[in-house]
């Protein structure tokens, strides 16, 4: 079964609790937070159990891309100078 949103909220809180020491009094800052990132996350790739917050893969750039076709970049070659 899928988790849903508030219970992602409710453990990634949690959690956050956890981390700072168990404090009293902050449980509204915890769950907002919480809120937030969620908020910043829908679509991404967060773990099911709100311990971890796994960043979007980038891409790493290797070549132009141009509708859909990905072009690899020049090959570079390592030029020398002489000495006369």
């Amino acid at each position: 079964m899928a988790e849903t949103r508030e219970e992602w909220i409710k453990k990634r809180a949690y959690t956050l609790w956890e981390e700072e020491g168990y404090p009293t009094g902050r449980e509204s800052i915890h769950w907002e937070q919480a809120r937030h990132e969620r908020d910043a996350l829908e679509g991404s790739a967060a773990s099911s159990n709100g311990k971890e917050v796994k960043p979007k893969a980038k891409r790493t750039a290797t070549g132009a891309k141009t509708n859909g076709v990905v072009t690899p970049a020049p090959k570079r070659t390592a030029s020398r100078k002489t000495v006369s």
